[in-house]
Order: structure tokens, then sequence, then C-alpha cells
């Protein structure tokens, strides 16, 4: 296997969307996740952007494996022209020994900010105040996936650099299963966003172990890929 993230990232994008079964939803996910309009790659590609619009709707039969790759080849391209930021972001979580479906974005901040910036581009409301209002990272987790696949000795790795972060669980109903799974892990993080319900729909015992733990607890249905793009802009 080769150690160049590129390589790497190459391969598990040529893989999913080969290998999924709407293939024109997953190739439309990675272009959206690398903020790349349809026009930009068809232009990359010298195709009409028809062609990726009918790709990406299922109008036109399943890209084969060469032409995924050399879609994907693009748009790491592009990514490249400009700097290299998503790249860089997903050999982070590669890194870290993360799938990027449990680990959807994992950041460390040059600097810290205040909790108040990364719940206005969370477009999250506070349910409890923390110990700390500051982060210095966060790493956006699915709660399912990482409950169901990660034991708990393997939690704490979610902090990457540095525990002053917060962490985001999406795909929550309640709440319960990831305020449980933290309380194995010390020490705790700055912040927890609850991402998928509202604050009424919250489990009743949340804030109890928030406050024991002594980390903020905030919740938000905003929309994630939205949100994402804003959290990269961070700080």
């Amino acid at each position: 296997m080769s150690d160049d993230p590129r390589d790497e990232l190459a391969r598990r994008i040529a893989g999913e969307i080969t290998l999924s079964s709407n293939p024109g939803a997953t190739l439309r996910k990675w272009r959206t996740d690398f903020d790349v309009s349809q026009t930009e790659l068809a232009e990359r590609l010298d195709v009409s952007s028809s062609v990726i619009s009918d790709y990406e709707s299922g109008r036109r039969e399943s890209p084969g494996i060469g032409v995924v790759s050399r879609i994907v080849r693009a748009l790491l391209d592009i990514d490249e022209s400009r700097g290299g930021g998503r790249i860089r972001q997903y050999a982070r979580v590669i890194s870290a020994g993360f799938e990027s479906d449990i680990v959807q974005d994992l950041r460390e901040y040059p600097t810290s900010i205040p909790l108040e910036r990364f719940y206005e581009a969370m477009d999250a409301t506070e349910v409890v105040a923390g110990d700390r209002d500051h982060v210095s990272g966060h790493t956006v987790i699915n709660s399912i996936e990482a409950i169901k696949r990660l034991p708990s000795e393997e939690f704490y790795r979610l902090y990457g650099q540095s525990t002053n972060r917060a962490l985001v669980f999406t795909d929550v109903t309640r709440g319960e299963s990831p305020l449980v799974a933290l309380r194995v892990v010390n020490p705790t993080p700055n912040a927890v966003v609850l991402h998928g319900l509202e604050k009424e729909d919250l489990w009743e015992h949340a804030a109890a172990l928030a406050r024991v733990d002594g980390f903020a607890l905030a919740v938000s249905t905003c929309d994630l890929d939205a949100a994402l793009a804003k959290l990269r802009e961070l700080p």
C-alpha cells in the first residue's frame, strides 16, 4: 500500500463510488465535499457539464472504473491546485487510523478559538456550559458507526492531537449512546455537539452527564455538509 495520502484517498473514493448501490449520489457527495462545481469538474475532464449532471442523477449509465478513476484524479488535481486542503484533511483521518465513514472530519486549528465561533459554524444551541470556553480543533464522528465499530479503548484517538476540542456526533436520535461512551474516556473533550436532534428530544440524563464531566453540551440540526464547509474555514 502506498504511503502517499493522495493515492490512498483516490483508492478509497474510487472504491466507494464503484461499489455504491447509487454511484451517482456517491459521486455527487464527493464532488460537493471537495467544493467542486459540476462545471469546474467538467472543464477539468474536457466534457460538458451535462455529462456530470447525467452521471449524478442516474440519467446516464453508471460510470465504469476507468471513468471513475478519471473523475477522482480530476477532483484531487483541483484540490491540489487550491493548496491541497481536502487531501490534507483526509490524510489526518487516515493517519489517525479511522475509516472516513466513522470520522467525517478531523482538524487541528493553528490557534484556539472561542467555543462560540464553533457553535456559529454548526448553528448549535448550547444546553450546558462547560468548564472551558475555547477549542483547538474538532472531530466529526458518525455516532452509529463509531459505537458499533470502535472498541472503548480506541475512543481516545478521536481527540487527534489535543483533547481541547469539540466532538460532533452525527446521526444522533437522543444522545444517550455517545454520552455513555464518553464516560469511559479520560480526559473529556471541551465540548460535545449532538447533531440531528432538537433540544426537547435530548436524552433526559444528557445534561447531567455533561455537568459531571465538565464539558459543554450543544445540539444542532443544521445542514451537515454546509457546516463542514464552515468548519474547514476555522479559525
